[in-house]
């Protein structure tokens, strides 16, 4: 893979130039029209992120909101680095670094995006009576805002029915940056859409932009080894909302593997506590990891069992946080859940093991109470004789 790398002091590391196949790829991804539905009679809107990019940046600039750079981030970025990941892609996270130093910086952020929408509505939508309100009910999927001493920056989701959102954040300050070494990169767009308005001459290996890759995790190269072998890696999980709990087992069970064994297993407790910390309640940890599961395996149902199995195990071998009845209160849940996802799949198989849950009565007060149990059942034996009898299962 041909890439030109900087010397080996800390900051350079961190950075890398992107080569010419790579450029190419993200050309395309740049170029490829994402569709944005709307919600009720409101049209789908077809949407370059290249163009929404220009739209914004120049709506921020007539307001007096310089915008620094432009990054791609995330999972599209790790993609235009290296196809073959396994992972794909979703959704396009696009980071637009902006001064939010005030509550009035952040809304007027949120008005320019939405007042970009109306640019992107079909041919003969009468625009005129549409309001910023009217578009955010449409359009958006997602709003979110953070504002505290270490982080500053704000989230736009646009809809999408498949999954692959188009996610516009806007960033003064954000402490971590990153869940894993994989999905660390960042991708500077600026010297491409610079290109694109400035240059005539189309793209070429031999007249191209030079543009920069980065990787938030600190080492460029070591990430795109983990990426390219992998390889999961990350440092001081604790400082992740999650812990990257989810993220770690969604990267198992798409047959990436720890660098480092022993390092991992200790970084398992910091992130079954962080999880913990940060979702207590059984109820927001229903919601979330329903959602997980809605968000990131669209397409890939068949994979969503075998997510919540790996963090039934992760959570079984590593949670030390939780008292007793609570622990098995969430290994319940997660059990619970796969059943739900192989039934929804019609999938659920002919084991030796199986899963039995039933609903305490109500008046089973006792917290330490197990609601379900492990029923070992023989397989029925298959006798040559032409008889039909009913085969009773024993249960142990």
């Amino acid at each position: 893979m041909a890439m030109s790398c900087g010397d080996a002091s800390d900051q350079s590391r961190r950075f890398c130039v992107l080569s010419w196949d790579q450029v190419q790829r993200l050309d395309a991804i740049l170029g490829e029209a994402v569709p944005i539905h709307g919600r009720g009679n409101f049209p789908t809107l077809s949407v370059q992120p290249r163009q929404i990019v220009q739209v914004v940046r120049a709506r921020l600039a007539e307001r007096g909101v310089c915008v620094k750079d432009v990054r791609l981030n995330g999972s599209a970025a790790s993609h235009v680095l290296h196809q073959d990941t396994g992972l794909g892609y979703k959704d396009l996270d696009l980071i637009f670094g902006v001064s939010l130093k005030d509550d009035q910086a952040f809304r007027l952020v949120k008005d320019v995006v939405l007042d970009c929408l109306l640019d992107f509505l079909p041919d003969g939508v009468c625009k005129e009576r549409i309001t910023a309100l009217t578009l955010k009910e449409a359009y958006v999927q997602k709003l979110v805002k953070v504002c505290n001493d270490t982080d500053r920056w704000s989230l736009i989701s646009l809809s999408n029915n498949t999954g692959k959102n188009v996610e516009l954040k806007f960033v003064d300050s954000l402490r971590r940056q990153f869940e894993f070494s994989v999905d660390s990169f960042q991708i500077c767009l600026d010297s491409l859409l610079l290109f694109d308005r400035c240059s005539e001459t189309p793209m070429s290996e031999s007249f191209h932009p030079t543009v920069v890759g980065e990787s938030v995790y600190g080492d460029f190269q070591e990430a795109m080894d983990h990426l390219c072998q992998r390889e999961i890696a990350t440092r001081s999980p604790e400082e992740i909302r999650g812990g990257g709990l989810l993220k770690y087992c969604h990267l198992l069970v798409r047959g990436f593997r720890p660098s480092s064994e022993l390092d991992m297993k200790q970084m398992q407790r910091y992130m079954c506590s962080r999880f913990f910390i940060d979702f207590p309640d059984i109820g927001e940890q229903q919601r979330k990891l329903e959602a997980y599961l809605q968000n990131h395996f669209a397409g890939m149902e068949h994979k969503r069992y075998g997510c919540l199995m790996t963090l039934h195990h992760v959570v079984n071998e590593s949670t030390v946080c939780l008292m007793g009845h609570e622990r098995r209160q969430t290994l319940s849940l997660i059990s619970m859940l796969a059943l739900k996802v192989l039934a929804e799949q019609n999938a659920i198989p002919t084991v030796t093991n199986v899963t039995c849950y039933y609903q305490p009565a109500p008046y089973v007060q006792d917290i330490n109470f197990s609601n379900y149990y492990i029923a070992h059942v023989q397989p029925p034996q298959v006798s040559p004789c032409s008889n039909n009898y009913q085969t009773w299962l024993p249960c142990s």
